[in-house]
């Protein structure tokens, strides 16, 4: 019996590419939700199969590592499957794929909720779906670590609200919604003259419509790291890889 993957295709469209015609990082992670929703579905667990408990998954990190750049004109194709559990981590990989070419490798994290007072649940709570799940151990990449530093002498690049066209059905910003908010944290020159080569992002707490997102910023020697602030709260971090000079 060959081991379980769910593979999907997907057509891109223009609004899927930035100002150098490569894939955004948040519609490639939107692709990878729209994959996890899909593989969920097939196995017992997804949206509809959880929403009448009260329970939900909540994702915690990304890791992404772009081997190329996802050119305008390419179709994707996106393989993924669920790791085996651990306490209360569901882990879950990713491979993208473009003409029959891995263009980029992700592991993600997430937490079973109880959606009424969002404490974290074991796997066991899904029941039958868990028991009888087909997890595949096999890894398509590590990040050197699932902890993002924080900034220590960082500085501000600008303010944003949570509005609805920013939010999710669990009326909180959606994780793909991030990659957009940290990358405007860079400018067009700066991201023409440095190749992106990986980034992650922690989810820490909610960001409701309403709230008021500070965009803080501090290069390092191969990147740079990024925090989204509520009062003076980290909510959520992010950290990228980019490769050549710095400016």
């Amino acid at each position: 019996m060959s081991a379980y993957c769910n593979t999907t295709q997907y057509i891109l469209r223009y609004s899927d590419f930035d100002f150098k015609d490569e894939l955004r990082p948040s519609s490639l992670l939107s692709i990878a939700q729209e994959a996890a929703c899909a593989s969920a579905d097939e196995l017992g667990f997804g949206y509809d199969d959880l929403k009448p408990r009260a329970l939900g998954f909540i994702i915690v990190n990304t890791y992404c590592a772009l081997r190329r750049p996802v050119r305008l004109g390419e179709t994707l194709t996106a393989q993924t499957w669920p790791l085996p559990p651990r306490h209360v981590f569901f882990e879950r990989d990713y491979r993208l794929l473009a003409g029959g070419e891995e263009v980029a490798a992700l592991a993600s994290r997430w937490c079973l909720v109880d959606l009424k007072t969002f404490s974290l649940l074991p796997p066991e709570q899904i029941g039958e779906a868990h028991a009888r799940c087909p997890y595949r151990a096999e890894k398509t990449v590590e990040p050197p670590s699932w902890k993002i530093p924080r900034i220590k002498e960082g500085r501000t690049v600008y303010e944003m609200q949570v509005r609805n066209s920013h939010c999710d059905h669990y009326f909180h910003a959606n994780n793909a919604q991030y990659a957009d908010f940290f990358f405007n944290c860079f400018t067009m020159e700066e991201l023409s003259a440095r190749r992106l080569t990986a980034f992650q992002i922690t989810y820490v707490k909610q960001a409701k419509e309403g709230s008021v997102l500070t965009l803080i910023r501090e290069d390092v020697a191969d990147g740079a790291v990024c925090e989204a602030r509520v009062d003076g709260e980290t909510v959520t971090q992010f950290r990228v890889w980019l490769e050549g000079a710095a400016s």
